[in-house]
């Protein structure tokens, strides 16, 4: 008769399968954060890599809170469940379980998110937790080595397939629009009552550029860009590629100077990252007119 394993070790097997699954979660995150709209810079700073002991710590102790919480109570409860209907424990009283579990959790944290949110984040989280809960009731023994094993070959093969779609287009990476620099010559607005007009001989007039950032009441020296009025010059240099297009600006008040171009073809945006970049806080203008 296979020894039942030790509540402890039970403990660490699904920590460590909840960090595999946390660390699958970020590269498919990182890997979706270039389809989008401007790409998510989260974690891809230098500074992440300091961070990360804290972070690795932060996020053991999560995970042995929602073992405890969570993954334990769905392993205890299908043994219920398979003895008073089944006359004994089976494996597939997990996966139900936990099917109900998620339910009620994606229902509970979904925010307001609909229907198509739920649909979505129910089986995920079914499996985030079906998986420690399974080898939580296993009676395997060496069974560490191999999850540790199984672990790294799902976090490296899940970068490489994402990599390998991103650079074969069969996942659409998100590529700003090229412009001109008679494109830019207009009116942008960030739809509160900030502009930029340009115009074509290279004159730039800021109204009120960055003036969403103080109503908050709170202090807003660190945030950028700044609120500004002013006239000054502007140029725009299209790059090697459309990432690396920029439209500089010198208005003498003002302390912004770079803008990023983003958007998609027909509809270009100019925007800035407001405080940290790994945010994904923007601050964007949209055209409204041709010339000034």
């Amino acid at each position: 008769m296979t020894k039942k394993r030790l509540w402890g070790l039970s403990l660490l097997l699904s920590i460590l399968a909840l960090l595999i699954e946390a660390v699958v979660a970020y590269v498919v995150a990182v890997v979706h954060g270039f389809t989008q709209e401007p790409p998510s810079l989260g974690g891809g700073s230098v500074m992440f890599v300091f961070f990360l002991p804290v972070v690795a710590v932060f996020g053991t102790a999560v995970a042995g809170v929602v073992s405890v919480v969570l993954v334990l109570p769905t392993v205890r409860l299908s043994a219920v469940l398979g003895r008073r209907f089944g006359g004994r424990e089976a494996w597939w009283w997990v996966p139900a379980v936990a099917a109900a579990v998620s339910l009620v959790l994606v229902v509970a944290l979904s925010g307001g998110s609909g229907p198509v949110g739920i649909a979505v984040a129910w089986p995920l989280t079914t499996a985030a937790l079906t998986v420690p809960a399974l080898l939580w009731r296993s009676r395997r023994e060496r069974i560490f080595g191999p999850v540790l094993l199984w672990g790294l070959v799902s976090v490296v093969l899940t970068a490489v397939l994402g990599g390998a779609g991103l650079a074969t287009g069969i996942i659409p990476e998100y590529r700003p629009p090229a412009v001109t620099s008679a494109e830019l010559v207009g009116r942008w607005s960030d739809g509160l009552g900030g502009t930029l007009t340009f115009t074509a001989d290279g004159r730039v007039s800021a109204v009120d550029v960055g003036a969403e950032d103080d109503d908050d009441g709170g202090d807003d020296s660190d945030s950028e860009p700044d609120a500004c009025t002013g006239q000054g010059t502007w140029s725009y240099e299209a790059g090697e590629d459309t990432r690396s297009q920029v439209l500089t600006i010198d208005v003498p008040p003002c302390t912004f100077g770079y803008w990023n171009i983003g958007g998609r073809d027909g509809r270009p945006t100019l925007y800035q990252y407001v405080g940290d970049p790994d945010s994904g806080d923007l601050y964007e203008l949209t055209k409204t007119s041709g010339g000034p």
